[in-house]
């Protein structure tokens, strides 16, 4: 019953979370585009009321007319339209879908036992919980520094760019080492969409509120308050598509289960901030190809480093037969399946070990469905993210049976 309550309790907030990041991410996009794409008004009319720039849009079977104005529009309605709380709901249904799936067992989903550093690997669950808040919560803060101390006044914001990337470089290399695979690339991209949403709480929106609060006192709005939002509003959609990647990257163990999992993490990254820089320029009118094809690289680069070992023709490397060992026969990988792997991977899984249907679709509980995901099985077992925790308690002589393997019925 438990078991299944957590599942369904998964799907709700997931599907929650989903609705409420599209929404955000949609109209931080939109909003992104018309500023970047008005043009000075034409009507002396819309000069004198001191309209910034304007668009003419289609849209629905109508025509939309948007003005903007930077601080002092002749009038301010009651009614104004804020955009926060899609926000602080992606925000809010992410933390508590990573608390119902992590939190709750980071012994399984957290702990590194194969981290290089010892004291990570001996973590116990409680410490890696909160080592995990620690890092979102300290994320927020080293951003937030680099941006009040490099460009306060939002005259130095490439030399905070630079800082900003670094960080994240810093932020994958460190998560990967202190954090299981697929939570490293969660963290991650947690780290930023904390930033996210933290620039939407303490200073987007009290910006506004005071350029709000002075227009309707009569007094002229301080310049940095728009300056300011304008910069973390930047800031938030070159994070969208590495957050979005990042995010999507827990279904695909290619990624994270990978001995360059932080270096493919940072390429990522940097593709994903590539590839929007493209349409950033491009509302403004300005297309430069090269930004996408960049980040096109970036993603070949990737292609290639997170490519099984066959693949790539190491041999040594690949989870394969080494050492002079024999090849191992079907029937025995099905024995080692039985006793480590299908209490999770079957068609009706133990309910002590919190799965209602098998992870991933993924069945392990004949040698035609071994078979079928053999090279998944040799990879996951080969890095030892897989049986997650260990806690089949699968021997190194079981693993080395397994790399033995040819992956076929033979």
């Amino acid at each position: 019953m438990y078991a299944y309550l957590l599942e369904y309790g998964n799907l709700l907030l997931r599907w929650l979370h989903v609705i409420a990041a599209v929404a955000w991410i949609g109209e931080s996009i939109y909003f992104v585009m018309l500023d970047n794409g008005l043009k000075p008004p034409k009507g002396e009319e819309s000069k004198k009321r001191g309209v910034f720039g304007e668009m003419w849009a289609v849209h629905g079977g109508g025509f939309y007319h948007n003005q903007k104005y930077l601080t002092n529009p002749a009038e301010l309605p009651d009614d104004l339209h804020w955009s926060f709380w899609k926000s602080y709901t992606t925000w809010l249904s992410g933390f508590f879908l990573f608390a119902l799936l992590y939190l709750t067992k980071p012994e399984f989903y957290l702990v590194n036992p194969n981290s290089p550093w010892e004291w990570a690997a001996q973590m116990t669950g409680t410490q890696a919980n909160v080592m995990a808040i620690a890092f979102l919560v300290l994320g927020w803060v080293v951003y937030n520094g680099l941006c009040r101390l490099i460009s306060p006044n939002m005259n130095r914001d490439g030399l905070l760019s630079v800082a900003v990337a670094i960080m994240m470089v810093v932020v994958a290399y460190l998560s990967a080492h202190i954090f299981s695979g697929r939570a490293a690339f969660l963290l991650t991209g947690a780290v930023m969409a904390t930033s996210m949403s933290a620039n939407v709480f303490f200073w987007i929106i009290p910006g506004q509120r005071r350029m709000v609060k002075a227009l309707k006192a009569g007094e002229a709005p301080n310049p940095l308050d728009g300056k300011r939002g304008k910069q973390r509003s930047v800031h938030n959609t070159y994070f969208t598509l590495p957050v979005l990647l990042l995010m999507l990257s827990n279904h695909y163990s290619f990624t994270y289960n990978n001995p360059n999992a932080w270096i493919i993490m940072v390429l990522f990254i940097f593709a994903g901030a590539l590839i929007r820089q493209y349409f950033v320029l491009m509302h403004a009118g300005i297309k430069k190809p090269a930004y996408p094809a960049a980040g096109v690289v970036l993603l070949l680069i990737v292609g290639y480093l997170a490519a099984p070992a066959s693949l790539k023709g190491d041999v040594a490397s690949a989870p394969a037969a080494a050492n002079g060992a024999e090849t191992v026969n079907v029937a025995r990988i099905q024995e080692i399946m039985d006793a480590r792997c299908v209490q999770c991977h079957a068609a009706k899984p133990n309910a002590d070990f919190g799965f209602t249907a098998a992870p991933a679709g993924m069945l392990l509980d004949t040698i035609d469905n071994t078979v079928l995901h053999a090279e998944q099985v040799k990879t996951v077992v080969h890095s030892k993210y897989m049986p997650l925790g260990n806690m089949t308690q699968m021997t190194d002589e079981e693993r080395a049976a397994i790399a033995a393997w040819s992956g076929t019925r033979d």
